[in-house]
């Protein structure tokens, strides 16, 4: 059954949920996510957003968190244990929000980066909301609709503790697949389409627009520079190459010559504007719009060889479901890609799918994978600090950069 506590503490209905013992250790352990069948005892029947006290078998508390109905994330935590006592407030929102923005602001303390994300939803312990900074603009990115509802209900609190970040233009980006994204301005005016930021002190021009996630992919920043320190006097062939982040860094760390390919011809367009904030001229580049795998396939038939080849494809296993046919694909991919590569070439294979763990992914990047080449793993890499995660949260550990020649 579901009961119902009028806390004088908390001042509102709070709905109390009895976990299965396995889930009140996964939450005691720190996971940030309560799965439907996780909860022993409770009525599911509660509106998006609803405030929730979890308990264990036995009665003690757990913490509390948000519901969010017809999810098979039932409930995102916010507090555990010791501050289990403390409601979600205003006060409470404001207190995360400030320590994650002083923490942004120890990481970058200038202007040579002024792309980064300010708030990364779990990984800060503010569930499902996720805030990306470029330049003097905050895009909120929200994921379900219980973070919705406790964005809405805070939205206050939060333009506030952004205005004290010293962000201008605070926006709310809502996109739906295959549709525009609309913007709702919380805060100064609405962003522009496209805007010059820098990372690692080179210009780069993001559309904000039609961009991908908030307008850019912030957690590869490090990765890029990464490539850009590999480039020098290199052939480089970046597959997947949507606006260009490692095309410009290979371009600036002194690549020889840069080859981009992405499907989606428009990406080129900013790519292009990118190499021309940076002082780069694009046309001693190729910009090729086409299928990776069929660009790969033509080009091992013509001989063509890179020096350096960067691969970062969407991500190729959005369920679990999907997650066999997606190991597929990446072996297809690596196997294709280690075919026209040169020899004494790097390889640096991403993936971002949170399905696919580090080790399932590195398999891919076996012996038999890239036969006949024999290659060796050198680096392997997460997302930068500005995205923290949870050490009892492994879905949260989706980004893997791996560098081997």
């Amino acid at each position: 059954m579901l009961a119902v506590c009028n806390s004088r503490r908390m001042g509102r209905p709070t709905a109390e949920l009895v976990l299965t013992m396995a889930a009140a250790d996964s939450v005691r352990h720190g996971h940030p996510w309560v799965w439907s069948k996780g909860i022993a005892r409770g009525s599911l029947a509660l509106p998006a957003g609803t405030e929730v006290v979890l308990l264990s078998t036995d009665g003690n508390r757990i913490g509390r968190g948000i519901f969010e109905p017809g999810s098979p994330i039932a409930v995102r935590m916010w507090s555990t244990e010791g501050s289990s006592d403390s409601p979600l407030d205003a006060g409470h929102i404001a207190s995360k929000l400030s320590h994650a923005f002083a923490r942004r602001h120890a990481m970058f303390p200038d202007d040579n980066t002024t792309a980064y994300r300010l708030l990364h939803g779990e990984g800060d312990r503010v569930p499902g909301i996720v805030v990306d900074r470029y330049g003097h603009v905050a895009i909120v990115r929200l994921d379900g609709i219980a973070a919705e509802a406790v964005a809405q209900k805070f939205k206050d609190t939060i333009v506030r503790e952004l205005t004290r970040a010293h962000v201008r233009d605070i926006v709310l980006r809502r996109s739906e697949k295959g549709s525009a994204p609309v913007f709702e301005v919380w805060s100064g005016e609405p962003p522009p389409p496209t805007l010059v930021v820098r990372e690692h002190g080179i210009p780069f021009v993001v559309d904000l627009l039609r961009g991908q996630k908030t307008g850019a992919f912030l957690d590869q920043r490090d990765n890029r520079r990464r490539v850009g320190a590999m480039a020098r006097g290199k052939r480089v062939l970046n597959l997947f190459s949507y606006a260009g982040g490692f095309s410009l860094h290979a371009a600036a760390g002194g690549a020889s010559h840069v080859t981009s390919v992405d499907i989606a011809a428009q990406a080129h367009g900013t790519a292009q504007a990118s190499f021309a904030a940076a002082g780069l001229d694009a046309r001693a580049h190729d910009f090729a719009s086409a299928d990776v795998f069929a660009f790969l396939t033509r080009a091992k038939e013509q001989g063509k060889k890179w020096d350096l080849v960067v691969s970062d494809p969407p991500s190729f296993a959005p369920n679990e479901k999907s997650r066999p046919r997606a190991l597929s694909a990446y072996r297809s991919l690596h196997q294709a890609a280690a075919q026209v590569l040169a020899d004494g070439g790097t390889l640096c294979a991403a993936s971002c799918s949170s399905h696919v763990d580090a080790d399932a992914f590195l398999a891919t990047l076996d012996d038999t994978a890239l036969s006949p080449r024999r290659l060796s793993l050198l680096e392997i890499h997460g997302p930068p600090r500005d995205h923290p995660t949870l050490a009892a949260w492994p879905e949260g550990r989706y980004l893997k950069f791996a560098v081997l020649a």
